[in-house]
């Protein structure tokens, strides 16, 4: 069996990862997904979470949003709304996209849409969680 499978991550503006990992894990929308390699071919749509990979022993994290996940035996291809690396999610911005998310979630507004609220919130505490990681 292989020691390593091809990760690629992609959205639609760019390709953020393509390497040969160890391991990944994934937030599918059931919840996580550990990958090694020799796994089982599946198909799975993606939730909001954080995307760990090992390479080399590093450890690298990504915060993601909504998509699909395909795992081969020896690769696995993530087509993401969005995806950013740790070190390139800006704090100010998503602590002030988590208030706005709250601010909307407690209002009586009849219009409010609070499964989008809920989703913003989501994915603005996994952006800060992210790189909050990072940093340590």
């Amino acid at each position: 069996m292989a020691e390593t499978l091809e990760l690629e991550i992609v959205t639609p503006e760019r390709l953020v990862v393509h390497e040969m990992v160890e391991e990944v894990q994934i937030p599918g929308r059931s919840g996580y997904l550990g990958v090694l390699p020799g796994h089982a071919p599946l198909i799975t749509e993606l939730g909001v979470g954080e995307i760990t990979f090992r390479s080399g022993g590093v450890t690298t994290r990504l915060a993601v949003a909504w998509g699909f996940a395909e795992v081969l035996s020896n690769k696995v291809t993530i087509l993401a709304e969005s995806s950013e690396r740790a070190n390139e999610i800006d704090v100010g911005r998503a602590q002030q996209a988590k208030q706005r998310a709250e601010e909307i979630l407690r209002s009586q507004a009849p219009d409010t849409n609070y499964d989008e609220a809920q989703g913003a919130l989501k994915r603005a505490e996994t952006r800060i969680e992210v790189a909050e990681k990072n940093e340590h």
